[in-house]
């Protein structure tokens, strides 16, 4: 278990941390000024939060070979982060949150 905890952990710091471009720290902001011109050509801010949570889903399932561990960790790394650049929680309890699940998902595979 102490294995795939520690490659979800670090998978995630990667992701997140050390291989997130700033494009993508501003894109998959909604209230980021990069949206408010329309016509700048830059993606819209759904495309860049749902792949970034994709990747981190994909992570996951590589790390536990469950697809529905991905799939979990995908649509709530999205609603956390969504949340966290709505500005209703911090970069703490965002980073807390993340870790719970992962935390969650060795509690579930190895009880």
């Amino acid at each position: 278990m102490s294995e795939i905890f520690f490659l979800l952990i670090a998978a995630h710091f990667l992701l997140d941390l050390v291989l997130q471009p700033q494009a993508m720290a501003n894109g998959k902001n909604r209230r980021h000024s990069i949206h408010l011109e329309a016509s700048n050509g830059f993606p819209p801010w759904p495309y860049w939060m749902t792949g970034h949570a994709s990747g981190h889903g994909a992570a996951v399932l590589l790390i536990t070979g469950q697809l529905w561990l991905g799939l979990v960790e995908t649509a709530l790394h999205w609603i956390i982060d969504f949340t966290k650049c709505e500005g209703r929680i911090n970069f703490h309890t965002d980073q807390a949150l993340h870790l719970v699940c992962k935390f969650g998902y060795c509690y579930y595979l190895f009880g």
